[in-house]
């Protein structure tokens, strides 16, 4: 494990600097494990991205364990999720200690409004990388375009990433002549491990929540908090723009429901305002947007004393990252098996030409929220650190940690 000692500490500064969200972390991503490091090639980054699109959960943090997988197998893997979860999920659950002390005043985050500029240079940086790399002829051209168009004006909707993606790998299966058929692959034994133990937690998670809830047991928040996020791990496609509406539904929405109350007067309950504080501020710091499931698992508990509230943290933290992990490590295993049949090979085209596109909508989704059509300072300021952060991510070797410092700095100025 001493010679991973270079790399965990990358994995490290990458967790305290990885501002913007899954859209900034891949262009951190390629610049730092792939230029900087070699720890993979650009072509094992697309397929990394491409897999994990496909799987619920956290496709960023899914990403960076697959990373570890590959440097050190299990052990390294597991190392580097706790790594890179560590931080945010330390800030934000501070943030429902402080956010509970001052109640609904909403937290001064100036020094960061540049970020959300830095973190579209950044993406445009990966989506121009990866188009060079896996778009080269009509087909995936199409489904590049296709894809662009589609994520654009569907951005919201969970069901599009995976649709597009499944979709570019059926495209490309219509002709043989690019990638001809191979020699037969022996069939070869699958660990069922990982999956076994998901389906055994989530069934004994919702087994004891709805029995601590029709038995009002003493600790019942606890069991239904764990439940409720494991549950969101489990089937949230599209990151956290799809994870923060369903927590407005299950800890907003849900309990104003009179008849809700009245089947489940226990049920928990989160002011709105709180939860969009979280919800905003997850943005302005470094690491996976799931983390805001820290946040809301100490506002949760908030009412159970400082040893209940910091163990929701704990709890929100722990569930929301664990099916992501157990799926993605039994998964990826067999990805590598299945990836060697022809039909999945020829697949892969046409999924990276369809994750170029949805890169590419996910840059101009974001900029639409930007002001950068006026014709003020912030407008320039804005359109500079986007250009500036795509050309310096470009054309030099700057790590990518100054980058935001920069940016941090700028916005502490102006």
């Amino acid at each position: 494990m001493l010679r991973h000692i270079p790399f965990l500490k990358a994995v490290f500064l990458h967790s305290i600097t990885a501002f913007g969200g899954p859209q900034g972390h891949l262009g951190m991503v390629m610049k730092t494990f792939v230029d900087r490091r070699r720890d993979i090639s650009k072509e094992e980054l697309m397929e990394y991205i491409s897999f994990c699109q496909l799987l619920p959960g956290a496709s960023s943090t899914q990403t960076l364990t697959l990373i570890g997988y590959k440097r050190g197998g299990l052990s390294l893997a597991v190392l580097t999720l706790l790594i890179w979860i560590l931080p945010a999920c330390t800030l934000m659950g501070g943030l429902s200690f402080l956010v509970s002390s001052i109640g609904k005043e909403h937290l001064n985050s100036t020094a960061f409004q540049f970020i959300q500029p830095m973190a579209i240079g950044f993406l445009a940086f990966a989506a121009f990388r990866a188009f060079k790399i896996s778009v080269t002829n009509l087909i995936t051209q199409i489904i590049m375009l296709l894809a662009l168009g589609l994520t654009y004006f569907l951005f919201k909707m969970p069901w599009i990433f995976p649709v597009l993606i499944v979709l570019g790998g059926v495209a490309t299966n219509f002709s043989s002549k690019r990638i001809p058929e191979k020699e037969v692959i022996k069939p070869r034994h699958i660990r069922w491990t990982n999956i076994w133990l998901f389906v055994l937690i989530f069934a004994v998670a919702g087994t004891c929540s709805e029995l601590a809830r029709k038995q009002s047991w003493e600790n019942r928040k606890a069991f239904n908090l764990f439940e409720n996020f494991y549950r969101f791990g489990s089937f949230v496609f599209g990151g956290g723009d799809v994870l923060i509406p369903m927590m407005l539904d299950q800890y907003v929405a849900r309990p104003s429901s009179a008849k809700v109350e009245k089947r489940n007067p226990g049920i928990i309950r989160i002011e709105k305002d709180q939860l969009l504080t979280g919800a905003g501020m997850v943005r302005a710091i470094p690491g996976p947007v799931f983390s805001i499931a820290s946040f809301v698992g100490g506002m949760a508990m908030e009412k159970e004393g400082r040893a209940g509230q910091l163990m929701g943290c704990i709890i929100g933290s722990v569930a929301i990252f664990l099916p992501s992990a157990l799926l993605v490590l039994f998964f990826f295993p067999v990805w590598q098996i299945l990836k060697k049949y022809v039909l999945v090979h020829r697949s892969l085209e046409g999924i990276n030409a369809a994750v170029v596109g949805i890169m590419w909508a996910a840059t101009l989704y974001l900029l639409k929220d930007v002001s950068v059509g006026s014709f003020n300072s912030i407008s320039l300021l804005n359109i500079g650190v986007i250009t500036g952060t795509f050309l310096v991510l470009q054309l030099s070797k700057l790590p990518p940690p100054f980058i935001v410092l920069f940016c941090l700095l700028l916005g502490w100025i102006f």
